[in-house]
């Protein structure tokens, strides 16, 4: 394997001041229900809910705080419901709520219908390694209740700690969570209330694919995204496209074309080089700069003729994509159509800041402003 890399992170770096901090994590806001509201309250929750030891706040620390799978052994067992705050992007706006398992929340002492009125996504974690039949009943009464107070929400279930399972076993479980959990929703009269379910472990990139799902649910702009990147790589003989939350490696979108699970892992390998390579080689000497920035850009060659290429897009996100050896040859075609895609995008960005998601809005509504890559030739490859 062969690496390209270059990166000017001193020249034109922005000028915003720790964005991002030295350990590359996001700013944590620990807090409990009962505090008074602040400004960040107002934005799309997504709630993380399950019983005791199901993995929910290991699964917080692995994708949104860069903490190690093996590291989270050490973690206490919540014990009060933790906001965290996650800004990494307009897109990737919102709060993450971990809520205890041995917390009744529905206990007059919560206001339970406020906190499902403003919520985005709720995300319920089963252990599969463990007996779910409590974890079934619990799941039920939760998606019931918050259906009630607010359909618009997207309930997701991760069923969780896979990694430990035979790849039959695998399937077995989710098949029968998946038959428990409808009956369930049939028998309470529930059929409208969907239900997605993800096989998921912290120990690969199961739960980031998994996460990524979920976020991209709660883009109104995730339509004009996929557009634009189906336009780049079919004029760029580009095989594959991830524009990626370089942070929490979460793709917020992809091109129509399914996902391979090798292909997404190898493009957050290659964030993880490009990143720890800028925090050695690319930040002054005292430590500050940002590892990060608008002249960020990576080539790594494979030995099998698969080039991955990255380029910054925003100072949060950027564009990871796969393709063959001969198609790269055209790099200087590639770079061009990345420039208008790149200029499409922040236009896109300019039309969600001024009409930001509210929590009402329907997933998947498209972007209220049409977007198109003017001027971008198309590859003869």
């Amino acid at each position: 394997m062969s690496i390209q890399y270059e990166v000017e992170p001193l020249a034109d770096s922005y000028g915003v001041a720790d964005s991002f901090p030295k350990d590359f994590g996001y700013g944590e806001e620990e807090a409990d229900i009962e505090d008074s509201p602040t400004p960040s309250d107002s934005k799309p929750r997504i709630l993380l809910m399950g019983l005791r030891r199901s993995g929910k706040s290991s699964i917080q620390k692995v994708v949104f705080h860069k903490m190690s799978p093996n590291e989270t052994l050490f973690l206490e067992s919540t014990n009060k419901i933790y906001k965290d705050d996650i800004s990494s992007s307009s897109f990737v706006n919102f709060q993450i709520w971990d809520f205890p398992g041995q917390v009744d929340f529905f206990d007059p002492t919560f206001d339970y219908e406020m906190i499902f009125r403003g919520t985005g996504a709720l995300i319920f974690v089963i252990d599969a390694q463990d007996d779910y039949v409590e974890a079934l009943g619990r799941l039920h009464l939760t998606v019931s209740r918050a259906y009630r107070v607010n359909p618009e929400i997207n309930f997701e279930v991760f069923i969780h700690k896979v990694d430990g399972l035979s790849d039959d076993h695998k399937i077995e479980t989710q098949r029968d969570i998946h038959q428990r959990a409808n009956d369930d929703l049939a028998d309470a009269s529930l059929e409208k209330l969907h239900l997605s379910f993800y096989l998921t472990s912290i120990y690969d990139h199961s739960i980031f694919e998994a996460f990524s799902k979920v976020v991209q649910k709660l883009i109104p702009q995730l339509p004009t995204l996929e557009n634009l990147l189906n336009i780049f790589i079919s004029n760029s003989g580009i095989e594959k496209a991830f524009l990626f939350d370089v942070v929490s490696k979460i793709y917020i979108a992809t091109d129509s074309s399914p996902v391979d699970m090798q292909s997404y892992e190898l493009c957050c390998d290659m964030i993880d080089v490009v990143i720890d390579v800028s925090c050695i080689y690319g930040l002054k000497e005292n430590g500050s700069g940002s590892a990060y920035d608008k002249e960020s850009m990576a080539i790594i060659k494979l030995n099998n003729t698969t080039v991955l290429y990255l380029k910054e897009v925003t100072k949060f996100l950027a564009l990871v994509c796969i393709l063959r050896e001969e198609s790269f040859e055209r790099k200087g075609l590639i770079d061009y159509n990345f420039h208008c895609f790149r200029k499409a995008i922040h236009e896109v960005f300019e039309v969600g800041v001024s009409t930001p998601w509210t929590g009402s809005q329907a997933a998947g509504t498209p972007c209220t402003k049409a977007v198109t890559l003017n001027g971008m030739p198309r590859s003869t490859v």
